[in-house]
């Protein structure tokens, strides 16, 4: 079992993760990106590394029994895909506490408001392989519970649920 655990930056995916007591191993795709340096240069306009994702493939593959995180998470293999989603403002509010800079709060709250990453991990992995969840008003160990019941089959997929369009 391979599952995929993404989302726009701000959405709680290494919070909701780091609470599973999934059987799965638990990967945090940023911290491999860094530590293994899969990576192809650098975004200066961002102040961001750029991730080589076939680097980062290869450096999957073969991995069974795994749960990765990522907002880059859907562009992998993957048997499920968790979309965790939360309100552009909450977006805003939690990316402004890690102290990000205006211009990245943005960008990701109206990339949250556009469904950019749900859309692109239903393009990639179809609608039956998707699961959306809104972690706007839920706790981490609530969506720690969701994640987990994804990961037992106990969940069916749902895509396209949330909206965040009165935002924009």
């Amino acid at each position: 079992m391979r599952v995929a655990v993404t989302g726009t930056p701000g959405t709680g995916k290494t919070t909701a993760t780091d609470r599973l007591a999934s059987d799965l191993a638990v990967i945090h795709l940023n911290e491999v990106i860094r530590a293994e340096g899969l990576t192809s240069g650098r975004d200066e306009e961002r102040g961001t590394v750029v991730a080589d994702v076939d680097a980062v493939a290869s450096w999957l593959a073969g991995r069974e029994d795994v749960l990765f995180e990522s907002h880059l998470a859907h562009r992998f293999a993957a048997d499920r895909v968790v979309v965790l989603r939360a309100h552009p403002e909450e977006i805003e509010s939690r990316l402004e506490a890690r102290g990000e800079p205006p211009a990245t709060v943005a960008e990701n709250a109206e990339s949250e408001a556009l469904d950019v990453i749900l859309s692109e991990a239903v393009a990639e992995h179809g609608e039956d392989s998707v699961y959306e969840v809104d972690t706007t008003d839920r706790s981490p160990d609530a969506v720690a519970a969701a994640i987990e019941a994804v990961v037992a089959g106990e969940r069916d997929p749902a895509a396209g649920t949330v909206s965040f369009l009165e935002y924009l």
